[in-house]
């Protein structure tokens, strides 16, 4: 059984190193032309407007805007008593009127 294992990994390993080599060969011929043909390019449209290098160009004023402004703590606080609650909801009592 081991015997089979290995030849097994011989012969994947055979198969992968023959297409590593391919690839490799391709890669490097790619690559090699990119390098050659990439002096003879057309240069890119001149830029428009002012040099982005120059430290004098005139640029738009940076403003501050703070992410958090409308911020307020929402911690929960200690529970007041029942009586003060429901005086604070309840509708006042009109003159007059008796229940």
């Amino acid at each position: 059984m081991s015997a089979q294992i290995g030849a097994t990994v011989a012969t994947v390993g055979w198969v992968v190193r023959g297409i590593f080599r391919k690839k490799l060969g391709t890669f490097a011929g790619v690559a090699l032309a990119v390098m050659t043909l990439g002096g003879c390019s057309v240069p890119l449209a001149p830029l428009v407007g002012t040099d982005p290098a120059d430290p004098g160009a005139k640029v738009a004023g940076v403003g501050y805007r703070s992410t958090i402004a409308p911020y307020a703590s929402l911690r929960p606080t200690t529970p007041s008593s029942w009586k003060e609650q429901n005086q604070s909801v309840t509708p006042s009592p009109k003159s007059g009127h008796e229940h």
